[in-house]
């Protein structure tokens, strides 16, 4: 799974690296500890006046449907599996019509060897570059604001795409992120691409990530941590 991860670049050097034309919203402090529910950055393509525009905007990171009930469901759904994405009710829409981008340098994972205490890691490029994490993303009307032309009724949240980890990294954990190449960032971003065949072989096409690791400090389990020294290598 992908339960940390960290996005540390700021809007500026964001919008060179994809090629933004359109900010909404309010830019976020740098994370080294970006956890579940709270707000992050997102990438999307969408359609204006029969162009197509590509947007940074904010996002609450766990997913709600349309229909779910209330905001307690998207605690749950941080992460799809690239698996089903296509088939499961509270992800299958979004995968055909509402793809982003969640931009980061690396994420953390545990493992815990021969039972012993669980071990954090940092996963990143080797090169430190951006990692293109494949996400989905959805609009929940909030129930308590009647008025649906009012843009506060629309909750954005998004969710990260998980793939069996391969043999290099599984050691760690046995998922890994869905990581995008740059070459396919368009691609997954495309408006146009809504069939449930292509959406499904774009996904499988995605080569699996190379990745470097190292052991970080334990500080990282707890979300009030956040400064750069959470990614250092400690051993």
């Amino acid at each position: 799974m992908c339960g940390r991860y960290v996005s540390a670049r700021n809007d500026h050097e964001l919008k060179l690296f994809y090629a933004v034309q359109h900010r909404v919203g309010e830019e976020l402090a740098p994370s080294w500890n970006v956890a579940p529910t709270q707000t992050v950055r997102i990438i999307r393509d969408h359609q204006d006046d029969g162009q197509v525009v590509r947007e940074l905007r904010n996002a609450r990171w766990g997913l709600l449907p349309a229909w779910a009930k209330d905001r307690k469901m998207g605690s749950r759904l941080i992460n799809a599996r690239s698996e089903t994405v296509t088939e499961k009710p509270a992800f299958r829409s979004a995968a055909r019509r509402r793809r982003c981008v969640v931009p980061a340098e690396g994420y953390y994972e545990w493992t815990a060897a021969n039972g012993g205490p669980k071990t954090p890691y940092y996963l990143h490029r080797a090169d430190n570059e951006v990692l293109s994490f494949a996400g989905l993303y959805e609009l929940w009307p909030e129930p308590d604001i009647p008025d649906e032309d009012d843009p506060a009724k629309w909750v954005w949240t998004c969710t990260i795409l998980t793939r069996p980890a391969p043999e290099p990294l599984a050691y760690i954990h046995d998922r890994t992120p869905v990581i995008l190449s740059e070459g396919m960032v368009c691609d997954w971003l495309d408006p146009a691409i809504t069939g449930k065949a292509e959406v499904r072989g774009m996904v499988d096409a995605i080569p699996d990530p190379e990745l470097a690791a190292h052991v970080v400090d334990r500080r990282v389990g707890r979300p009030s941590s956040n400064d750069p020294r959470l990614i250092e290598a400690v051993r």
